[in-house]
């Protein structure tokens, strides 16, 4: 569970912006993009996500979501926000398992 504050922070698409005249991907050499360049040496396989890094604050699972806190399954649990901790929906009259 997301908040609409918070979703505004998620990744969108692989590849947002069109192949056309003038866009990044057009781009070679000195303005935009190196040729033959490693990817696995360049500056964005460094700050790839890490799904080991980040844990939940309350049961210390693997966080598989980029910039979250909770684990899914807490923030449904307890009806909050798994990137902010802000509370979406109210879970009292609820039942739920704690499987």
């Amino acid at each position: 569970m997301v908040c609409k504050k918070c979703e505004k922070k998620l990744t969108g698409v692989a590849a947002p912006d069109k192949w056309k005249e003038g866009s990044k991907n057009t781009k070679v050499g000195s303005e935009g993009r190196k040729l033959n360049q490693n990817k696995l040496l360049s500056k964005s396989a460094k700050i790839r996500f890490n799904p080991y890094e980040s844990k939940c604050k309350i049961c210390k699972q693997k966080v598989h979501q980029q910039q979250a806190h909770y684990c899914q399954q807490c923030a449904y649990k307890r009806g909050i926000c798994a990137m902010c901790g802000k509370q979406v929906l109210d879970t009292t009259s609820y039942k739920q398992s704690a499987k």
